[in-house]
């Protein structure tokens, strides 16, 4: 058998490896979610942090469900390979900045023993939006969360990421403690504002002291991450055995492009992640936006015309002319949406965008976006509407989304999302007068204001009507 990455593997001088001592690299940052964009992201940034200005910023790798991938961190002493593509060849990276990796499905109370260490100061997250349990009416605890369900009940025996913050907090206030500071990562807008709720509300369900000393304690900033992760693949891993020379079961591949924007407020100190290329900033929420309508909401109109016309992956929607017209359209609309971003230009972004998502050298399943429709779809298509619409546009570009959205439900055998049943039987109810009658009194699901412009839904019925 060939030999398996690891710290006494000798890499040649052509792959970029951890330009620091990982021997002396101790834990001051828990991230939960050890996912493939969490190792070619943040991982990758502290990994620059830590070349740069090296100090106690090790990360510890949490997975919340999978025990495999933690076995396999511990194999390989946490290190994997990068490789970054785009037309003009790849390039590799070894990434050293995770020290230990956790499965809380196996021992949950050495995940809150981390949590509550004096060490560990930041704790990041990237975890998915339906993880953290949000109410889609309310937008606090939803719960009905399985997840949130159980933590409320046995908090002190956490199974969610909401809970693992709550209970990790109230160990850190009960030992004297101050909180670490929580960064979500994930695609959520005002992320961090969300997340503060989320764990305050919790808190108040136990001790109403406990939610008081979060809410003047703890810090929530928001962050804007940005990078094209496919899902790994058999051709990933033969690719990176072949660059590196040694097996590598955690290689992941990535688009070369990659942004992070913080907003600087932190409890205590933080790496030096600007040196890596991230951008600290007082207001999040213009780049937030950004992203979200023009990056992620063109990303799902790819994802479900792919899947509407068999074609497996972004770059192949992308040769399409007629596909890129559609998104070219489609960013027109979303910018208009849009304040002006401190130090971006918008129309340069657009064609980064473009090309970004035509890279061929990327294999990104249109199957694999298409997930979780109910949860991303609110903030990257039905809010740019209401924006749209408020302004006197006709938003019938956000109209024609919608509509290739709900044509894929229709017409999908299976759908990955949290809310599947009611999605599928809402396609099943559709009736020929109104077809997306169903699907708009879904509770939460839409704003109150698409609900109620009959103008609009008559624009996303008529759409559905000429896609078949």
């Amino acid at each position: 058998m060939m030999e398996r990455l690891n710290a006494r593997t000798q890499l040649h001088d052509l792959i970029e490896s951890p330009a620091y001592d990982r021997q002396a690299l101790k834990p001051g940052i828990v991230h939960i979610g050890l996912g493939a964009f969490h190792r070619a992201h943040q991982a990758v940034y502290t990994d620059a942090a830590l070349a740069h200005a090296f100090g106690d910023w090790g990360i510890i790798g949490v997975s919340l469900r999978s025990i495999e991938i933690a076995q396999d961190m511990r194999v390989q002493d946490c290190l994997y390979s990068v490789v970054a593509r785009d037309r003009s060849g790849d390039g590799v990276r070894v990434v050293g900045s995770i020290v230990e990796a956790l499965a809380a499905n196996d021992d949950g109370e050495a995940v809150l023993a981390r949590l509550a260490d004096p060490a560990i100061q930041i704790v990041t997250l990237t975890v998915s939006e339906k993880a953290y349990g949000i109410d889609p009416v309310n937008g606090g605890l939803d719960h009905a969360h399985p997840a949130i369900a159980n933590d409320l009940k046995s908090p002190t025996r956490p199974t969610g990421v909401i809970g693992y913050l709550t209970e990790g907090l109230a160990r850190r206030r009960a030992a004297g403690l101050p909180p670490f500071t929580v960064l979500c990562c994930d695609n959520l807008p005002s992320n961090g504002r969300i997340v503060r709720r989320l764990v305050i509300e919790m808190a108040t369900a136990r001790d109403a002291g406990l939610a008081g000393w979060i809410s003047e304690n703890a810090s929530f900033p928001c962050s804007m991450v940005d990078r094209i992760v496919p899902a790994a693949t058999a051709e990933t891993l033969a690719r990176a055995k072949r660059l590196l020379g040694v097996e590598d079961r955690l290689s992941i591949e990535a688009e070369t492009f990659s942004q992070w924007v913080i907003e600087d407020d932190f409890v205590g100190d933080r790496p030096t992640w600007e040196a890596g290329g991230a951008l600290f900033v007082e207001n999040v929420e213009p780049y937030e936006k950004m992203k979200l309508r023009l990056l992620n909401g063109s990303h799902s109109l790819i994802a479900y015309l792919g899947q509407l016309q068999k074609l497996e992956f972004v770059r192949d929607v992308m040769a399409v002319p007629e596909n890129v017209a559609l998104v070219r359209r489609h960013m027109q609309a979303a910018v208009c949406t849009l304040d002006p971003v401190p130090g971006i230009d918008l129309t340069h972004y657009m064609d980064q965008l473009v090309d970004r998502f035509a890279n061929p050298a990327i294999a990104h399943r249109t199957q694999q976006i298409a997930m979780d429709g109910s949860q991303k779809l609110p903030q990257r298509l039905f809010q740019p509407a209401v924006d749209a619409l408020s302004s006197g546009d006709d938003a019938a570009e956000f109209a024609f989304a919608t509509a290739v959205w709900i044509a894929y439900l229709k017409r999908a055998e299976t759908v990955d999302d949290p809310r599947a049943r009611e999605l599928q039987k809402a396609a099943a109810d559709a009736a020929s007068a109104d077809e997306t009658a169903s699907f708009f009194a879904i509770a939460g699901l839409f704003p109150g204001e698409l609900q109620a412009n009959r103008a609009w839904r008559n624009q996303v019925n008529s759409l559905l009507g000429s896609l078949r």
